[in-house]
């Protein structure tokens, strides 16, 4: 609209119209346009006043108007724009454009514009990267994760985001700030994908807790998780079992777990690990100085590989939670974790449940623990140890005067008699001391 052309007394606002002549009609028609409500704007956004009332106006309809003073030969200087946008009262035709300029037309101005700035603004949970970057690799965006990437907890396990989609998840949470627990469970996304959550973990300073378990990463996977927990400074809880992990890989965890000193939960368990990558992690743990929980259950460290884990832990001060169960650590690991027991002062609960752990290997093991002030819970179910090794190891913990043994798990291991006089000969002592076992051998023949 140009403000510069004439309005007849048919206007939208006839009462600017009325009496033509003398200045005092003139101020009396504004005052009562500026005072109209169907007109007046919201006060937040409007610009410029007339004779006291806030007037709106968008940079648009602001240029119109020194267009229609330059095409109409106006000799009226007060009718001119000041420079902070305000508007001098002239005749009446002018004052009614003024007011008609502030109508609903500026209010969608005003929407369409905020609607762009809200668009270009910071997006702290990365959904508009990630639908781009959906778009660009070809995946379709997982519905659940834009509805709840602003959680502190999201879990995604079984999604088949495979190596794509994990990547597009990814770059999407380079900037998200909510997230600070994640569940990438058995998601298929393979090496190329775990590279791509490495990558994403080397920005982001916000997740603490991850899970990446069951997703066949291999070797690949490994070594770029590996370099990522030499850089990032936040996660302390990273979950790796099921992920097809060998010697190779436990080649490139070894400097990070030497490096990392703020990765205080790892579990390695349901891989490949072998005699050599227990050699490998165990000059790794002796080294560590800030894994508080290592889990490396249903793995194949057994021989050589056992001595030389079990020596590692002998010189680690700063784990506290340790399962080896559904390994093989047989006799010779256990003669190896009767000296790691004996100079370990930090070691709370231990787990070498179905370890082919014989008699023989539980007498030696029940020697360590004669001497350890620290473990509290012993796990040793399943071993062909028999009550005979049973009792070896509680006849240990009541002959210790400085024991913290408070529960012993037997599971699946029948005791006689002799096993029983002997627990509540030790409950004096040790009133809290709890013991797990397979039932009492009598017993057990009688229901046979």
């Amino acid at each position: 609209m140009v403000v510069g052309k004439k309005v007849t007394k048919q206007s939208t606002l006839p009462s600017v119209c009325e009496d033509d002549g003398d200045e005092g009609g003139k101020e009396e028609d504004l005052g009562g346009i500026a005072s109209r409500p169907v007109s007046r704007p919201r006060s937040l956004y409007s610009r410029g006043s007339v004779d006291g009332q806030r007037v709106s106006r968008s940079p648009s309809q602001h240029q119109s108007t020194r267009m229609g003073h330059k095409d109409e030969d106006h000799t009226n200087e007060e009718d001119e724009m000041d420079e902070g946008g305000g508007i001098q009262p002239g005749d009446g035709q002018q004052q009614e454009e003024e007011c008609v300029i502030g109508d609903e037309d500026f209010d969608t101005d005003l929407e369409l514009n905020r609607f762009h700035n809200e668009r270009q603004a910071y997006d702290p949970t990365g959904q508009s990267s990630y639908r781009e970057a959906c778009k660009m690799l070809n995946v379709i965006p997982v519905s659940y994760f834009l509805r709840n990437m602003n959680q502190s907890e999201l879990n995604m396990m079984h999604y088949g985001l495979g190596s794509q989609g994990t990547k597009a998840l990814a770059i999407s949470l380079v900037t998200n700030t909510s997230i600070l627990k994640l569940n990438l469970r058995d998601n298929w996304m393979e090496g190329i994908g775990g590279a791509a959550i490495a990558d994403m973990l080397k920005e982001n300073c916000y997740i603490t807790e991850i899970d990446l378990s069951e997703n066949r990463m291999g070797e690949y996977g490994a070594r770029a998780l590996s370099s990522m927990l030499l850089e990032n400074s936040t996660l302390f809880s990273l979950n790796l079992s099921g992920n097809h992990l060998d010697e190779r890989a436990a080649r490139h965890l070894s400097p990070a777990l030497i490096g990392n000193q703020k990765l205080q939960h790892l579990d390695l368990s349901h891989n490949r690990f072998g005699d050599i990558a227990g050699e490998i992690l165990g000059a790794a743990i002796a080294e560590n100085a800030g894994i508080k929980s290592l889990n490396l259950a249903w793995n194949c460290i057994r021989g050589k590989g056992a001595i030389a884990f079990a020596k590692g832990l002998e010189g680690n001060i700063f784990l506290r939670t340790l399962d080896l169960s559904y390994n093989g650590l047989g006799k010779e690991g256990a003669v190896a974790l009767e000296e790691a027991l004996k100079h370990n002062n930090t070691l709370e609960d231990l787990n070498i449940g179905n370890n082919r752990i014989p008699l023989e290997g539980a007498i030696h093991f029940a020697l360590g623990l004669k001497v350890n002030t620290t473990l509290r819970i012993l796990k040793m179910s399943r071993n062909p140890m028999q009550s005979a090794g049973c009792f070896a190891i509680l006849k240990s913990v009541q002959a210790n005067p400085e024991t913290a043994v408070e529960f012993l798990d037997f599971s699946d291991i029948c005791v006689d008699q002799e096993f029983e006089d002997l627990f509540e000969s030790t409950k004096e002592t040790l009133p809290n001391l709890q013991v797990k076992h397979g039932g009492k051998i009598n017993a057990v023949l009688k229901k046979s």
